[in-house]
């Protein structure tokens, strides 16, 4: 028998319990095989479609009744208004990045490389070692696994110039993901209610772990390769704050790239202030046409915490970050992650060092530096080509994202949707700014699917915008 009949069962079924009352007991399994003329893999089939569908209820040793019909009411959560009072600071929405669209469009809009661009091979292979050996069924230590702290700590290190430190592998901390990293930092480092700068723009999920952790946000311009050091004095001085997050390294949304004299005219900023430079290296894998050096390789006095991430790198299933920090603020963070999540999965700690100590990691990145430069020239080229009103910022030497700027009166949210509505998926700029933006801007990402789909977005992006100025 086929599905053909077992959708004849469902439907048969159905007619007779329209007419039965709640709670009424179905036939047995052996009678409605002799009714229907049905196999017992049929019916079983017919029975649980009508289960999945909330029709009907088995209860084992009894038999299969007809559900008794519910009557839904309207929920009254009222009470949680007074019980939870105002909140301590207002959450930005939830990114349009990470927004699921349908598998058919045209989308820039994601902050994710495209599976074709990940190691996959020595993902599977990591992850089915990991599952075997001892890492499947023990608790690591709090900061993470021993080698793994070692290799994040080598990699910073090979880039540190003589005569300063090297870290140490007990600098380390091992994070599930840098998103968790910052709030913890945010938390241990700065406090709520106290001041934060951030430049502006930059990453919506800083600007979302600033407003989760209460603490004040204050923007600080930066331009095309950094902020301006006398700005960012006066910021320091005017507010009080003892912390910059920033992204020295393909800055995301703009691409942006500190030069070697900004990196340290910014770390002198720091270390005469007496504060902390957060340096978030999310894009350390996706160089191009440059290598990211750290501003953390130039500092050994504790004053640069590090945050360096592998999910978009190996796999967004394998969500592992390190924080690496010297001195009181490691332990302070420490304590944060303790708090949190008191330890980050050893398969999934075990799965990412194996990936990068493996020598096709390495191959993979000299691959995926050709692979992003190819996408980003097409997407680049398209807009040119198709949407000359949409100004690029600048050709980033590395990362995911190009940024572009729209003449001014673009009704972004008017764009967002026609772009939409004609199968291209875009985020708007405003996201990435901790206070009002500079302009009306979208971020594209170029790492997407389907790069052979570029010129077609591209001619959609330039068409909607010449709807959107006229």
């Amino acid at each position: 028998m086929n599905n053909d009949s077992s959708s004849r069962i469902v439907a048969h079924l159905k007619s007779w319990m329209a007419a039965a009352a709640p709670g009424a007991k179905l036939p047995s399994t052996r009678s409605l095989v002799a009714e229907y003329q049905a196999s017992p893999v049929t019916v079983q089939k017919a029975l649980q479609a009508l289960t999945a569908q909330g029709l009907i209820e088995s209860r084992p040793g009894v038999g299969t009744f007809v559900r008794t019909a519910r009557t839904a009411k309207p929920s009254d959560y009222g009470w949680q208004t007074a019980a939870l009072r105002s909140p301590l600071a207002a959450l930005p929405p939830a990114s349009s990045t990470m927004r699921d669209v349908p598998l058919n469009a045209i989308s820039f809009h994601s902050g994710y490389p495209a599976r074709e661009l990940l190691p996959e091979r020595l993902v599977r292979a990591a992850l089915t070692r990991a599952a075997r050996g001892d890492a499947a069924l023990s608790r690591p230590p709090a900061a993470g696994m021993p080698e793994l702290q070692s290799w994040f700590a080598h990699e910073l290190g090979a880039s540190t110039p003589a005569g300063t430190t090297p870290p140490n592998p007990s600098d380390v901390v091992v994070l599930p993901g840098s998103q968790s990293g910052l709030s913890s930092i945010f938390s241990a480092l700065v406090g709520r209610g106290q001041p934060l700068l951030l430049e502006s723009p930059t990453y919506w999920g800083a600007i979302l772990a600033a407003a989760q952790a209460g603490v004040h946000v204050v923007p600080v311009p930066t331009g095309l390769d950094g902020p301006d050091p006398a700005e960012l004095t006066r910021a320091f001085e005017e507010t009080g704050a003892r912390v910059l997050y920033a992204q020295p390294n393909y800055a995301n949304p703009t691409g942006a790239q500190w030069s070697a004299e900004k990196r340290d005219q910014v770390l002198d900023v720091v270390r005469a202030q007496g504060a902390f430079l957060v340096e978030d290296d999310w894009a350390h894998d996706f160089g191009i046409s440059s290598n990211p050096v750290p501003v953390a390789s130039r500092d050994d006095s504790g004053h640069v915490v590090y945050l360096r991430s592998l999910t978009k790198s190996v796999s967004t299933s394998i969500r592992v970050a390190a924080v690496i920090a010297r001195g009181p603020a490691r332990e302070r963070i420490l304590a944060d992650r303790a708090a949190e999540s008191m330890y980050v999965s050893a398969m999934l700690q075990a799965a990412a060092l194996d990936v990068v100590t493996q020598p096709g990691w390495q191959t993979h990145l000299r691959s995926l530096r050709h692979q992003l430069e190819s996408r980003r020239d097409l997407l680049v080229t398209s807009l040119r080509g198709h949407a000359p009103a949409a100004h690029i910022v600048q050709v980033p030497k590395g990362g995911l994202n190009l940024w572009v700027r729209l003449p001014d009166g673009t009704d972004l949210d008017r764009l967002a949707r026609d772009c939409e509505a004609a199968g291209v998926v875009i985020a708007g700029g405003n996201e990435w700014f901790p206070a009002e933006p500079a302009g009306p801007f979208i971020r594209l990402n170029y790492s997407g699917t389907n790069p052979g789909a570029f010129p077609e977005g591209a001619r959609i992006i330039g068409q909607m915008l010449e709807r959107n100025l006229s």
